[in-house]
Formats: C-alpha cells, sequence, structure tokens
C-alpha cells in the first residue's frame, strides 16, 4: 500500500529559509521570528486539502501570512519593550543559527546590528513596508495587501524608513577605507580585543570615536552596565574596569556577528556575552553588548 503524495509539501516546505529571514529582518528576535513561521505553517495546514490546493501560489500566501504575524507581533513586541529591564538590542546571531541549514538566516548588510537597531526605530508598518519592498523586493501593490493600506501610503512608508535608515550611516567620508567581513574592521576589532585584553587604556581610547556609544543589555538576568556610555574615553574606562573585574576562566574570541566581524566572551566553554561593532573609517563608532541568556542560546549550540 503507497501513500499518496501531498504536491505542494516540498513547495511550501522550501519556503521555511525565506520566511525565517523575513520574519527575523521585521523581528529582530530569531525566537520571535521562528514563532511567527511556525503560526504560518500552523495556519497553513488548519486549512483542508481542497482550501490549499485552491491557492495557486503557495510561497506568495506564506509570504502574506508571515507578514501579517510579524506585523502583529511588531504591536505588541513594543509595549513589551516597554517594561523590558535596561535597553533592548537585537538578537545576535553567530554564523550558523540552526542545526536544519533551511532555518539558517542568511548573514547579509541588512541584517548588521547597525541596520537592526535603526529598524527598531521604524514603525511596525514602516519597517514591515521597507523590509518587503527594499529588502526582499515586493511590489508596494503586494506591500499595500499585507499592511492594509493603499500602495501610494506603503511608498511613503518606505521612503520614510528609507530617510531614517540614510541618517543613521556614516558620512562618506568617514566610510572612504574599506569595512566589511575582511580589511580594516577585522584589524580595528582585533586591535580593540588586544588592547582591552593588554589593559591598554590609551589604545582602546585611539580606537574609538571620541563620539562612539556603547549599549548593553542584560535584560535584568545578567550583570551589565544599565545606561548607554557615550563618549570614547567614557567606554574606555569602562572597558577596562570589566578587563579588571574579568574572570580568569573567562576568554574573548573572534567571531561573526551578524555577518560582520566581532567579539565573545566564554566562560566554562558557554558564551555568556556577545560584542557587535560598528566601524566608521578606522575608529569604532558603536559597540552592542548582549548579555542577555535569552538572546545567546543559538550561541551556544552554533
Amino acid at each position: 500500500m503507497t501513500t499518496r503524495s501531498d504536491p505542494s509539501l516540498d513547495a511550501i516546505m522550501s519556503e521555511r529559509r525565506h520566511l525565517t529571514n523575513l520574519a527575523y529582518r521585521l523581528l529582530g528576535s530569531l525566537a520571535e521570528a521562528e514563532d511567527a513561521v511556525q503560526e504560518t505553517y500552523t495556519r497553513w495546514y488548519a486549512m483542508s486539502r481542497q482550501e490549499q490546493d485552491a491557492i495557486r501560489s503557495p510561497g506568495a500566501w506564506l509570504t502574506t501570512v508571515a507578514s501579517r504575524v510579524c506585523l502583529n507581533l511588531l504591536g505588541s513586541a513594543r509595549a513589551r519593550r516597554e517594561t523590558y529591564v535596561g535597553e533592548w538590542i537585537p538578537e545576535p546571531l553567530p554564523d550558523g543559527t540552526a542545526a536544519d541549514p533551511a532555518d539558517r538566516v542568511t548573514l547579509d548588510e541588512s541584517v548588521n546590528m547597525a541596520f537592526l537597531v535603526v529598524l527598531e526605530s521604524m514603525t511596525p508598518a514602516e519597517r514591515v513596508a521597507f523590509i518587503l519592498h527594499d529588502v526582499f523586493c515586493h511590489s508596494f501593490a503586494e506591500v499595500a495587501e499585507i499592511v492594509g493600506r493603499t500602495p501610494a501610503a506603503c511608498r511613503q512608508l518606505a521612503s520614510s524608513a528609507r530617510r531614517r535608515v540614510r541618517a543613521a550611516r556614516p558620512s562618506p567620508t568617514a566610510t572612504a577605507r574599506p569595512v566589511g567581513g575582511g580589511g580594516v574592521v577585522v584589524v580595528v576589532v582585533r586591535e580593540f580585543k588586544q588592547a582591552w585584553e593588554a589593559k591598554d587604556i590609551g589604545a582602546l581610547i585611539a580606537l574609538l570615536d571620541p563620539d562612539a556609544t556603547a549599549v548593553a543589555d542584560g535584560g535584568g538576568r545578567a550583570t551589565t552596565f544599565q545606561h548607554p556610555i557615550e563618549g570614547g574615553e567614557q567606554i574606555a574606562h569602562a572597558w577596562m574596569e570589566i578587563a579588571r573585574r574579568r574572570p580568569d576562566d573567562m576568554t574573548f574570541l573572534e567571531r561573526t556577528v551578524n555577518g560582520q566581524p566581532g567579539l565573545v566572551a566564554e566562560q566554562g566553554g558557554a558564551v555568556v556575552t556577545v560584542f557587535a561593532f560598528e566601524v566608521a573609517g578606522d575608529r569604532i563608532k558603536h559597540i552592542w553588548v548582549i548579555r542577555n541568556p535569552d538572546k545567546l542560546r543559538h550561541w551556544t549550540t552554533a
């Protein structure tokens, strides 16, 4: 006896990676993205076979539903983050974020920490319109169906979001030297690590932009500084204090964080802190410190 194959099964399951990529960029949390994708598939399988067969493009249907689920989650996430202990930083991603390659998030410039932080400043509708149109190349007619606004309104939402992204980027003169997965960013992060381990405050100050900022996320579950630190010298002094208090069994390692060079702190074989950087020219402009263990679970298994 043979079982009847489901011709749409491969098609809809092949969409999982795309949906995870989309949901992570929309939500800034891999845990929430996984929940959104699971909810999307739950809704698919809640339909009868006849209803499924009536859907001309299962991939488009799944994208629409996942986007709407994320739009709803973004509204509730804002309310939750108002009661979050300390600063909220998007969940950092290592090179591999899941055992199943289909669940991995593709690492490109649309998931670097600086970009995700800018997305957090947008309204839910701006974020959805911008990500769907500018990152995933959906037409404004398609975005309008998802967001529940006119194509013209969605065009304005994406334009507003685009202005936020441009305003947050370093000036062209500050990025004249090459940046990215190699080049100057790797060198600057490595030199920062070496100066930190050597407790060389002068070298740290030289590597930090005078107007640099450092933000930490402990979520009330890990000790860290509660408010952003502003100024290169202030950050250098704070990092010297961290170095003095560093446990003997803690090591700092160079790792890729959201597709960019970063550092992790390991203690007892587990990652306890992830450091993401934004480098402008040859100086560090921003440091994001993630210590909330809920946001480090993928680092433990990476």
